[in-house]
């Protein structure tokens, strides 16, 4: 008889259930849930972690968002068009590189940002809300490390 550890390619072990990326995919499925039942349709994740970041750093090249959000090129592109078409990112000519574009958050998307941060905020609480403060801590400093 096989058993689910067996597997039905003869005893690899591999059990789907017990693997890192599976709980890691479905940990976000839940997050990405919860964000999109407090946000709505017209904030992404990426889009909001580009708000939150420029709202953090300031004004900086699209290159640069895209590393401090670890988005690659073409996805921080779209995200930094979308953005922009909203009105909540203004942009202008680097002074040192003509070619490059400098981003930073219009008024309305620092009036946005404030408004949503507290959103933000019971998100994470509510991905977290399973967990002791302890594990909470623990949590991120694993993660952190998986990094």
């Amino acid at each position: 008889m096989t058993t689910a550890a067996d597997g039905a390619a003869g005893g690899a072990g591999y059990v789907l259930d017990d693997q890192v990326g599976f709980l890691l995919r479905q940990v976000q499925q839940r997050h990405v849930s919860i964000f999109a039942r407090h946000f709505g349709v017209d904030m992404t994740p990426m889009q909001w972690a580009a708000l939150a970041k420029l709202a953090e750093v300031g004004e900086c090249s699209q290159n640069l968002l895209g590393r401090h959000t670890a988005m690659d090129v073409a996805t921080i592109k779209g995200v930094a068009e979308r953005l922009a078409k909203r009105g909540l990112t203004a942009t202008r000519p680097d002074p040192e590189d003509r070619r490059r574009l400098l981003i930073s958050l219009s008024a309305e998307g620092t009036r946005l940002y404030g408004e949503l941060a507290p959103v933000a905020a019971r998100v994470s609480e509510e991905t977290l809300a399973p967990l002791s403060a302890d594990e909470r801590a623990m949590l991120a400093r694993l993660l952190t490390a998986l990094r």
